[in-house]
């Protein structure tokens, strides 16, 4: 008796760790949310995606609704803190005062991670709003991979990655799993591919580059919110989608010109006349090497 009386002080500090452990574990449970626009419900056109579209204001609504559909499906869950990367053309889409007031938002270009700044090894898992599909893909709504205007494909050590799988291996050198995925269902069945039986709500259905069968915004937000909350609720399933070092980097543009003045650097080689390849030490290299490529311009001030 005497020794199971000594026992109730030890017994309850343990019960109070446990506890303890257990609600820390839900207090920070963060979730990082990339967020693109060709893949928001109704997008079909430029008249949606650029300022000077008729409909790029109605949409940057709808855009922003998605991204709260998508927090509030993940806090149902148990999330609780999110950082949201506004990673689209000027990356000044989403409307700030329409978040929820805890967030915090990434905006703005350059950065040296591009679609993923911010994101680090504190986050539980990441999220892919409003994505498309790659460039080289024969279906798919505004089909492109990083840049429409520049390139024709980028791969990773031998393996074509649409934007989706490029941030994901970002995502995986943190360790951090890509755990949903919206867009069209092209981008769905392409990511869930490469990535795993991540959650993908599909909002529209591709018919041609410029034309979509869609959902409407409302429907698409009442998916999105039962996505993430599921995507949450088995966090634990997903794994980081991690990729060897060094990383080849291979990058095919649509013109000559940049891959043979590319070719010029000693770190840089010209594997045909319209690619070239680079050998980064990592993800995040990978990721700066692509993102000056992809912006840098001789004459850019200040």
């Amino acid at each position: 008796m005497k020794i199971i009386l000594r026992m109730i002080p030890a017994l309850f500090t343990l019960v109070v760790l446990i506890v303890t452990g257990s609600s820390q574990g839900k207090k920070n449970m963060r979730i990082y949310i990339s967020v693109d626009m060709e893949g928001i419900a109704g997008v079909v056109t430029a008249d949606q995606l650029l300022p000077a579209g008729f409909e790029y204001e109605r949409f940057r609504v709808f855009m922003t609704d998605e991204v709260n559909a998508a927090i509030e499906g993940a806090r149902a869950a148990g999330a609780t803190e999110f950082v949201i990367s506004d990673s689209h053309g000027n990356s000044q889409n989403l409307l700030i005062d329409k978040l929820p007031k805890d967030v915090l938002l990434v905006r703005g270009s350059p950065r040296p991670l591009s679609m993923m700044e911010g994101i680090d090894n504190s986050f539980a898992g990441a999220m892919f709003i409003g994505y498309h599909a790659s460039t080289n893909n024969k279906s798919g709504v505004r089909a492109h991979t990083m840049s429409s205007a520049l390139l024709t494909n980028i791969s990773i050590d031998g393996i074509s990655v649409p934007e989706a799988g490029f941030n994901a291996a970002i995502a995986g050198q943190f360790g951090v799993p890509v755990i949903m995925i919206t867009g069209d269902d092209v981008i769905i069945k392409e990511a869930q591919a490469l990535l795993g039986n991540i959650e993908g709500a599909a909002v529209k259905r591709a018919i041609g580059f410029h034309s979509a069968e869609s959902m409407t915004p409302e429907a698409a937000r009442d998916l999105i919110r039962r996505k993430a909350q599921d995507a949450v609720s088995r966090i634990g399933d997903f794994k980081p989608y991690k990729v060897r070092t060094p990383v080849q980097l291979d990058i095919s543009f649509k013109n000559y010109r940049p891959s043979e003045l590319l070719s010029y650097l000693s770190i840089v080689e010209r594997t045909d006349s319209h690619s070239i390849r680079f050998m980064a030490k990592d993800m995040v290299e990978a990721q700066k090497f692509l993102e000056f490529v992809t912006s840098y311009q001789p004459d850019l001030a200040p």
